[in-house]
């Protein structure tokens, strides 16, 4: 009777490095790192699909930086107290219900709790710490939720619409406002939405583009469901939005239940799936009829934490949507190869070039073998985290 196999993930995490060129390509790097089997068994070694080598990357967006986002979704998510109701200057409640919340978790592999996170398309120009009843977030909210790994995404300096616009530079004055701000270089970008001229977004997908940007979140495209259990073209890649939007009195939390169900199905494909979805504000009131009232939004992220997340199936990977791409982009390059000796496997990873302006160095490798495991490396520069002594067996490791 053979022994039956077992998956080792091992996560390579190498530190975020701010862009000073925009797309300027780091040195190729070569990783090694050894494993030692408690038995002499054979090992096959593999990228995985999605990081932590979870089932659904899912990624939701925010549109547009309203306050809402940092006032009840973060809490939320991270942990914390939601805001009470909080009038902003449209007569809009950008507050939720002003309850504790525990926070919202999936988990690395290694027994450490990872708190969902969102992507907020911004607009510079409105950013704003007054009035008191404003209805944007500050740059130091934006700040604390760039820092706490929510991702920024270009939407647009001031959020222009009509042809006569200088699309050029609404990209690039928005580019460049978040760099000054928070030393880091948005590389997508969501087209901005509402009253236009027909065929306004082909302008922005344009210039976006021209701008060394990687992606464009637009109204025609790719997805919402995108299978990554193949190499993904991701070369100059149109994403089309799937919005979630509450009718003006829709409070009955239909949205959230027919949603939940689409969720479901996805999680029952048998590839790999990356997923978005998007949304404006996320407070009591339907924002302009394009947002989610917060009763519904806490309802719909709650639901899938306890189902996917580290309470249930523990298969969601919630993150945002510059974070998966820059790992299925990396995926698809990285060269992986190992040599066993005895009871010691020696993994090399040939990392390419990857542009300054990501984010994320990140890659994850499935290792089957019937053999626990510990890991060794010569590199100082690594932080090693591993549970490799369960039938899921992980190590993650950050590049300092």
């Amino acid at each position: 009777m053979k022994t039956p196999l077992v998956s080792i993930i091992i996560v390579m995490a190498f530190s975020t490095v701010f862009a000073q060129n925009k797309n300027k390509h780091t040195v190729p790097k070569i990783i090694t790192l050894t494993l030692k089997l408690d038995k002499k068994n054979d090992v096959v070694v593999t990228p995985a699909k999605l990081k932590y080598d979870k089932h659904l990357a899912y990624s939701f967006t925010v549109d547009d930086g309203y306050r809402s986002a940092y006032a009840c979704a973060y809490p939320l998510f991270n942990g914390g107290t939601i805001s009470p109701p909080l009038p902003d200057e449209w007569q809009n409640d950008q507050g939720g219900d002003g309850t504790y919340s525990e926070g919202l978790f999936f988990s690395d592999g290694c027994n450490n709790k990872i708190p969902f996170k969102l992507s907020l398309a911004i607009n510079a120009g409105a950013l704003t710490a007054t009035p008191a009843n404003r209805g944007h977030m500050s740059w130091p909210e934006v700040k604390q939720l760039y820092e706490a790994g929510w991702d920024l995404l270009n939407h647009g300096h001031y959020h222009r619409t009509k042809h006569g616009t200088n699309f050029h530079v609404e990209v690039i004055d928005n580019t460049n406002s978040v760099k000054k701000q928070l030393d880091f270089t948005m590389s997508q970008f969501v087209v901005p939405g509402g009253e236009s001229d027909p065929g306004y977004e082909h302008e922005y997908e344009k210039y976006a583009f021209g701008e060394h940007h990687f992606a464009v979140a637009s109204y025609k495209g790719a997805g919402p469901l995108i299978t990554v259990d193949k190499a993904v073209n991701l070369d100059q890649m149109i994403y089309a939005r799937h919005f979630l939007q509450n009718g003006k009195e829709d409070h009955d939390l239909q949205l959230s239940k027919t949603n939940l169900v689409t969720l479901d199905s996805i999680m029952k494909l048998p590839q790999p799936i990356w997923y978005n979805e998007f949304t404006h504000g996320v407070g009591n009131s339907n924002l302009w009829g394009l947002s989610m009232f917060f009763p519904e939004f806490k309802y719909y992220m709650t639901s899938i934490a306890n189902k996917y997340g580290i309470k249930g199936s523990d298969n969601i990977w919630m993150a945002p949507w510059q974070e998966v791409y820059e790992y299925i982009w990396l995926r698809d390059r990285v060269k992986v190869n190992y040599k066993q000796k005895g009871k010691d496997i020696l993994v090399t990873l040939e990392v390419p070039q990857i542009p300054e302006s990501f984010r994320y160095r990140t890659i994850s490798l499935k290792v089957d073998s019937a053999s626990n495991f510990e890991t060794t490396t010569d590199s100082a520069s690594l932080h090693i985290t591993t549970d490799g002594k369960t039938t899921h067996k992980l190590i993650n490791i950050v590049m300092n």
